[in-house]
């Protein structure tokens, strides 16, 4: 686990890596953000924020790329489709 700072903000974030890929997420007290590999249907059964964004490679990337997928949770928390990871975490924080 690392601690980044994003805005002002400090947020958990975490690789996980695999045989072929790497999982990303970036957790903030509110829910989190995270890569394609991560599926919005168990945080929805779970009843979990979650933002996902896809195509990324690094955090760097994750904050620049936009939402393609969000939880029932993290939109009740104002998180659409076509923000910027950054802007949702700022929701998360």
């Amino acid at each position: 686990m690392d601690n980044i700072n994003v805005d002002g903000k400090s947020f958990e974030a975490h690789t996980i890596r695999t045989t072929n890929a790497s999982m990303l997420i970036i957790n903030g007290k509110k829910g989190m953000l995270a890569c394609g590999y991560i599926k919005v249907e168990t945080a929805d059964k779970l009843g979990d924020a979650l933002a996902i964004v896809t195509g990324v490679n690094s955090y760097d990337d994750m904050l620049s790329r936009p939402i393609v997928a969000v939880s029932a949770s993290a939109k009740a928390l104002g998180i659409k489709e076509g923000m910027s990871g950054r802007q949702a975490l700022a929701i998360f924080a």
